[in-house]
């Protein structure tokens, strides 16, 4: 991240001073620090500098849980540390994300289906959806087209739980709505 600052000048009464040198809520920011150190004693007012927010890290649920445990301890960057190895860099992006905020990154969904043989007219898909009869467990749909319902989104480490590996797959890029 560039540390590209710019300056502005504030009053007393949180106003901003603009570029026709009067205070209100609009601000004239330059890269001038100088410039605005002049203004600010000319008009009254001091320099305020804007740095632009550094972009949160993206993490899984796994490392969030580090960062989000770490805030508990009295010194933060020593859990870090202690829960970490260093020698793949996930310390340092762990100590960037308690600094700078993270997000946490979307676990990829797929539709899992088998296209079906015969004789038909129509193609005839088996699609896996996770039961609401039986929680826990696979259940399969005859369909004529593949639909991207909550409950047939099922991640890859569901896919592999429950030996779906050798179906087709397609990834999900919108969330479905209802089972």
């Amino acid at each position: 991240m560039s540390e590209e600052k710019l300056y502005a000048v504030k009053n007393d009464e949180g106003e901003w001073l603009d570029q026709d040198h009067l205070f209100g809520p609009g601000a004239w920011a330059t890269p001038d620090k100088d410039e605005r150190e002049k203004v600010a004693k000319c008009y009254g007012g001091h320099v305020v500098a804007f740095v632009e927010e550094p972009e949160k890290v993206v993490l899984s649920e796994e490392q969030a849980k580090i960062v989000e445990d770490a805030n508990m301890y009295k010194f933060p960057a020593s859990y870090i540390s202690m829960n970490t190895d260093d020698y793949d860099g996930l310390e340092k992006l762990l100590m960037e994300a308690f600094v700078n905020g993270y997000t946490v990154a979307k676990e990829k969904k797929y539709l899992v289906y088998k296209e079906l043989g015969g004789k038909q007219k129509d193609k005839l898909f088996a699609q896996a959806y996770r039961s609401l009869i039986h929680p826990g467990t696979i259940s399969w749909d005859i369909t004529n087209e593949v639909k991207s319902g909550s409950c047939a989104q099922l991640t890859e480490s569901e896919i592999e739980h429950y030996g779906l590996q050798d179906c087709e797959k397609e990834e999900v890029t919108d969330d479905g709505m209802g089972c």
